[in-house]
């Protein structure tokens, strides 16, 4: 760990650092000039592709150098536009001013004035922003969830024919099986992962407050509406919202915030799943050489994993719940307030995947205490007096409900002989006697 690891005051930065690291790559101020630089060049040549009379003629070469600068951007790049901003005092500005020293350096200074032609400082935040979400989900989010889901039906698989009491109030209920228990999560998160890859992230490109008027009085025989579209679809992988004020609407930058939410509380539900089962000895965990769990006992092999993926989940869902409730909101055509809230994107980002990655570790460490499950089952046998009392529901016994209340409903042990007694004294044929006494809480678990 460096010093400014070590200085760092957000542990995203800090003591997690290296869990996260990539995600500089999209939420960085880096990050984000470096989008801007991306748009603002990716426009110019769609500029020079209507065919603009003025921009007609510039070799494809150039445009393929000029597109070298996008994808060449360095940090000392981005450092030269953060100088140019100390100046400017405008973090937009900078970048077009920026660009028009590189486009000095390749030889286009005679189409410098195209750079940013029309637009809006919020068409290239709008648009970067977007991109840089949907590029982080698709490199690094996405993946790492379907690690998650990968793992769950591999425990589920190996699992699948563990017979387990279920606990429903804390409470003995129907026995179940542990792996279809691990498919629930999985179907949970799969059922919202899809909601959430389904989710457009809606750019805004429409010049100064929406409606083309810069572009219109220049070029009023283009169809401006028609350009932004494509351009945003073809060029940048984004749906163009239509109407707007100078900001993006940014209603589905919520849809996709909540959307992570959701995954997270179905992850969160997990960790405290699997933390409960340590706690009642059905998982062991495995023991790594030189490792404590303790200052003080050092017999604790603690579910740290679990609690440090929970611990996260609760500061990236408030994170996000921030982004969701406050970036759609906006006083008349635009206020600022969106401009330093989504910065702050990277931190719930950074968050879920240091809780999702401590998930992934806790269930690697996770050793299976079948005894541990056994016993459990077989101290419990008045679980299957909903088997009886459906079967005998089914004979038209009368009262089998209250029959089996009587029996099991006060605080005694019932064991397998109690339930085996009981079914002796039942009037009902020998053949239903025998057919209830193969009930066990090992057997009784249903279809999955």
């Amino acid at each position: 760990m460096n010093s400014n690891t070590l200085t760092a005051i957000s542990p995203v930065d800090g003591r997690y650092h290296s869990k996260v690291e990539n995600l500089w790559k999209y939420f960085s101020e880096y990050a984000l000039i470096k989008y801007r630089v991306f748009v603002e060049i990716e426009y110019f040549v769609a500029l020079s592709k209507i065919p603009l009379p003025q921009l007609e003629g510039i070799p494809k070469a150039k445009l393929d150098e000029l597109r070298e600068i996008h994808r060449q951007f360095s940090v000392e790049n981005a450092a030269r536009v953060k100088e140019i901003e100390s100046v400017t005092n405008h973090d937009v500005k900078a970048v077009e001013y920026f660009l028009k020293e590189e486009f000095d350096k390749i030889g286009l200074a005679k189409y410098r004035e195209f750079i940013h032609f029309g637009l809006t400082s919020q068409d290239a935040n709008n648009t970067a922003l977007p991109k840089s979400i949907h590029d982080a989900l698709d490199a690094e989010y996405y993946p790492l969830v379907e690690q998650l889901i990968e793992k769950l039906e591999e425990l589920a698989a190996q699992w699948k024919d563990i017979p387990m009491l279920a606990k429903t109030h804390g409470q003995p209920a129907s026995p179940t099986k542990l792996g279809k228990e691990i498919r629930v999560f999985t179907e949970r998160i799969r059922g919202q992962l899809d909601q959430l890859r389904a989710l457009p992230c809606h750019a805004k490109f429409g010049g100064a407050t929406g409606n083309f008027n810069a572009h219109y009085v220049a070029y009023p025989e283009i169809d401006w509406p028609q350009f932004a579209n494509n351009f945003c679809k073809e060029n940048l992988g984004l749906e163009r919202s239509q109407y707007t004020t100078q900001i993006a609407h940014y209603d589905n930058y919520g849809a996709i915030f909540d959307a992570m939410k959701r995954i997270n509380n179905i992850v969160l539900d997990l960790d405290r799943d699997m933390w409960t089962y340590i706690s009642m000895n059905y998982f062991r965990q495995k023991i790594k050489k030189g490792e404590v769990g303790s200052s003080t006992m050092p017999h604790k092999v603690n579910p740290i994993d679990f609690e440090n993926s929970e611990g996260n989940i609760g500061i990236a869902n408030a994170g996000f719940e921030q982004l969701s409730s406050k970036l759609p909101v906006s006083r008349l055509q635009r206020d600022l307030t969106d401009s330093t809230v989504t910065r702050f994107i990277g931190v719930p980002f950074g968050h879920t995947v240091i809780a999702l990655q401590s998930t992934l570790k806790g269930l690697g460490k996770l050793l299976l205490n079948q005894a541990a499950i056994e016993k459990d089952l077989e101290e419990n046998w008045a679980v299957v007096a909903e088997a009886i009392q459906t079967i005998l529901r089914r004979e038209f016994f009368p009262n089998p409900y209250e029959a089996l209340k009587d029996l099991t409903r006060k605080n005694e042990v019932i064991n397998k002989q109690a339930i085996h007694n009981f079914i002796e004294g039942l009037d009902v044929d020998e053949q239903v006697k025998n057919e209830l006494k193969k009930i066990t809480p090992q057997n009784y678990t249903g279809v999955f």
